[in-house]
């Protein structure tokens, strides 16, 4: 099953979920592509700031993500989400874009698209290839998989706070699809969520 997986790289707890995806990948025949979108996109024009970005820094990591997937193709993404996601959510290492980059093994260079709007149209166009399929009331992540019926759905989150592992991150994603699949359904929260939690 080809699953679509819309991110900003930012969210800590859509690097959760994310990773959450990598192991459901290895229980259940699931491939993850990769796909672009931005919390600065989805709150351009209200009143307030929900992220606390006056000064637009969240934008300079989509661009590169752009810039990578644009250059390099979505293997390349994978490996930048990926160190960007461990160096940035797990260790705390708000460090030099570039550093990421070579970790990634791709040039440091393309830190460059961070303060440049290059690639702004390609970030819009695949922020809203996601946010239509869901609307505009919710955030990061959008996931697109084949519902229990075989037809396609999308949905928002699920929000965790920490990365189910294994057998259950499968069991997660079952009932995540049966719920998810069933046409009438619309919303489903819990308790506030919990601060973000790393384990390995």
């Amino acid at each position: 099953m080809l699953v679509d997986f819309w991110f900003d790289p930012s969210c800590p707890y859509t690097w959760i979920t994310s990773r959450w995806m990598v192991e459901v990948a290895a229980v259940r025949p699931v491939t993850v592509r990769w796909r672009i979108m931005s919390l600065s996109v989805l709150n351009e024009g209200r009143p307030d700031d929900p992220e606390g970005d006056p000064e637009g820094y969240l934008w300079g990591p989509v661009r590169v993500c752009a810039a990578v997937e644009r250059r390099h193709g979505a293997a390349a993404l994978d490996r930048f989400f990926t160190v960007y996601g461990v160096r940035v959510h797990e260790r705390g290492e708000w460090a030099d874009i570039g550093d990421v980059l070579a970790d990634a093994g791709l040039p440091r260079d393309l830190a460059s698209a961070a303060g440049s709007t290059e690639h702004d149209a390609a970030v819009r166009e695949s922020h809203a290839r996601g946010i239509d399929l869901v609307g505009r009331h919710v955030g990061t992540p959008i996931i697109s998989a084949d519902g229990p019926d075989g037809r396609r759905i999308a949905f928002f989150g699920p929000v965790i706070s920490r990365i189910p592992r294994g057998e259950r991150a499968g069991r997660l994603w079952d009932g995540t699809l049966l719920v998810a699949g069933e046409p009438s359904f619309h919303e489903l929260k819990g308790r506030p969520a919990a601060d973000p939690t790393y384990d390995h």
